[in-house]
């Protein structure tokens, strides 16, 4: 009415008011009336975007490739994008012009371009395996840009969601990766059989060198065994010998206590017969019938005895000499008195 409006903005736009050329008022989430034919509002989304791409780039060995994902930002200085960029709305909101595009595809011609140099450097094979590389290297280029620092944007990350060649390169590519698979599946399968010769040429080896050792080690039984013998023989042979000696070393002892105990009967015998012959002296020079008559014998047998001898030795004084059967009897028997 009258030319007069009101118009409201969330939290996440900041507004400029200006009326007839000068900032009236600004700010986040504004919500006033205006005089429509001489204010010209500005809003600028504060909120952060994800800005999808894709471009195409030739590799060092002259390939295509084409490097797809996104970028994401958020514009921290409204007031030197809207000094750039025109986001002028209409009383109702809408946006004139749509420079928001243009801001987007400046952005993209940053990120190409700090990406353009990485991909002109490296191979095929290589720049479809530097996705984290290239992700570096937007990063760094959009952050040291002076075209962004001027449009007033912060860049929160970037992300490659994918790096594909063309499709024949794509094709070729699979089908030597393709051959490759098969050539390590066949150097696999070689060296898994390899392997296992290996490991059986190490098992008997090993059985060899076990049996070589049992051998050995029975030798060295078997030598433990004869160096046994051996010692059980001497050790027998010494015993043997120990017994012979102490057998001869008896007989030794045994010889001297001989010597010395016939040595010792010698003497005695010798004393005992110095002793009877020193005893018997004094009677040997005497006549026998003085010994006999010293001898005291009771038995009339013993005296008729010596009385027959005395006869015999003057037997040829005498002419006939007549014995009585009683008297023979008598001298015969044991015991004269009984009768």
């Amino acid at each position: 009415m009258f030319g007069i409006q009101h118009i409201k903005f969330d939290s996440m736009t900041y507004v400029f008011h200006f009326n007839n050329g000068h900032i009236k008022k600004e700010g986040r989430g504004l919500s006033f009336f205006y005089f429509a034919p001489n204010s010209s509002i500005v809003a600028i989304p504060m909120g952060s975007n994800d800005l999808p791409f894709i471009f195409s780039e030739s590799t060092n060995d002259y390939q295509k490739v084409t490097i797809q994902g996104q970028i994401s930002y958020k514009i921290s200085k409204p007031k030197e994008l809207s000094d750039i960029l025109d986001f002028t709305v209409t009383d109702n909101g809408a946006y004139k012009k749509n420079d928001i595009e243009k801001l987007n595809q400046r952005i993209i011609n940053e990120a190409q371009t700090a990406t353009s140099a990485f991909i002109h450097g490296i191979k095929l094979k290589d720049a479809m395996r530097s996705a984290k590389a290239i992700e570096d290297q937007i990063l760094e280029g959009l952050m040291s840009s002076g075209a962004i620092r001027m449009l007033g944007i912060e860049i929160l990350g970037a992300n490659i969601l994918g790096i594909s060649a063309t499709p024949e390169m794509a094709r070729a590519l699979e089908t030597e990766t393709r051959e490759k698979l098969q050539q390590e599946a066949d150097q696999a399968i070689y060296e898994r059989r390899n392997f296992a010769v290996e490991q059986e040429r190490i098992i008997k080896e090993t059985e060899l060198n076990t049996e070589i050792a049992v051998e050995e080690k029975q030798k060295q039984i078997a030598e433990k065994k004869m160096e046994s013998m051996i010692q059980n023989s001497d050790t027998e042979r010494k015993l043997r010998e120990m017994q012979l000696e102490a057998d001869i070393s008896v007989e030794n002892h045994r010889k001297q206590f001989i010597e010395q105990k016939t040595e010792n009967d010698m003497k005695e015998a010798k004393t005992q017969g110095y002793m009877i012959e020193a005893t018997l002296k004094p009677y040997k020079e005497m006549d026998w019938k003085i010994l006999t008559a010293l001898n005291n014998n009771p038995d009339p047998r013993f005296n008729i005895a010596l009385a027959f001898r005395q006869l015999a030795e003057n037997a040829e004084k005498i002419g006939n000499l007549n014995i009585s059967p009683e008297l023979l009897d008598s001298l015969l028997s044991e015991n004269p008195n009984k009768r």
